[in-house]
């Protein structure tokens, strides 16, 4: 009799917290919502965000507020969101550093699979090879015969050492067999000036950034990194149609919220974010940036999304040896 009644009062206490859930959930988002960005206004992943949280502030009936929390390549804003309350009221706009820091810091005070409940990508950013117009090569395949010729001798900027831009180039030396010298820099301004100087020999870059040096002659597009062709240049090819077989490394931007936050909610946000970037002003407007707005099937695919991407980027930073200090 003691054991049915205890598992009476189990039931009893789940039911009663689901219902809880879900009326938390209906009434989603009963006060305005923060989005906070870890880093300084201006980049991608501010400007997506801003642009989503103007779409869900019309469809929610709530002020969506965007939060610029710059410091230490995004852990002083992820630290905030993985503390906060797990009720949706703070989400993270997270880009692809946030799956890449835990494999390259000792310490990054947070677990991206464990810390975190995914809710959506919302948009998806092509790099592009370029080179300075003095290399003699117009190819990828000029370029990988020339690097196999002069190994070490090549060199290639970032804007710092585990950026997108790193990873992208010791992707590109493994698929494709080189070894190249890496220069990084505390930032991609500089890191593009020495490279349409001269002063090294390329780099990996988003198509956004670099499309104004591009069009102007100051550098020399290859190819880009996606499978696809980039929408601001149709005619340049992918690196995987240039013959290094199987390489892709895109970058992301998407939305998290601290592990914990009721899965009605992750996915009323999801939903709002899909309509959100279907926009066609919206669309049209970041597609002239090199910018595919875009959302996850469901919070399930993009959590899905993220682990393979921490795991291959975990992996490469082994075999690369790669470490932040």
């Amino acid at each position: 009799m003691k054991q049915a009644i205890t598992i009476l009062a189990a039931a009893m206490t789940v039911l009663c917290a689901a219902a809880a859930q879900a009326q938390t959930a209906g009434g989603y988002p009963a006060r305005p919502v923060r989005i906070v960005v870890p880093f300084a206004p201006g980049g991608n992943v501010d400007l997506v965000a801003r642009a989503v949280a103007q779409r869900l502030t019309e469809s929610l009936g709530q002020q969506i507020l965007v939060d610029n929390r710059p410091g230490a390549s995004g852990l002083v804003g992820t630290h905030i969101v993985a503390k906060s309350a797990p009720d949706g009221y703070t989400l993270l706009a997270m880009a692809n550093t946030f799956a890449v820091v835990p494999s390259l810091v000792s310490s990054p005070g947070y677990d991206p699979l464990k810390d975190f409940a995914a809710i959506t990508l919302t948009c998806l950013v092509p790099q592009v090879l370029v080179v300075n117009p003095a290399l003699p090569v117009r190819s990828v395949k000029e370029l990988v015969a020339l690097a196999k010729q002069r190994p070490g001798e090549i060199s290639y900027a970032s804007a710092g050492t585990g950026g997108t831009g790193h990873m992208a180039a010791e992707l590109f030396n493994r698929h494709a067999g080189l070894k190249m010298l890496h220069v990084p820099y505390k930032g991609n301004a500089q890191a593009i000036v020495d490279v349409i100087s001269g002063q090294v020999t390329m780099m990996f870059d988003q198509v956004s950034t670099s499309a104004p040096h591009i069009n102007a002659g100051k550098l020399r597009a290859l190819a880009v990194t996606s499978l696809k062709r980039s929408p601001l240049f149709p005619s340049l090819p992918t690196i995987d149609e240039s013959g290094v077989r199987g390489f892709e490394d895109i970058t992301f931007n998407g939305l998290v919220a601290p592990a914990g936050t009721p899965r009605e909610i992750l996915v009323r946000v999801h939903a709002e974010v899909a309509k959100a970037v279907r926009f066609p002003e919206l669309n049209r407007r970041f597609l002239e940036r090199g910018v595919e707005l875009t959302a996850s099937a469901s919070p399930e695919d993009f959590a899905a999304y993220i682990k393979a991407e921490f795991v291959k980027k975990a992996k490469l930073a082994r075999e690369a040896g790669i470490k932040v200090e």
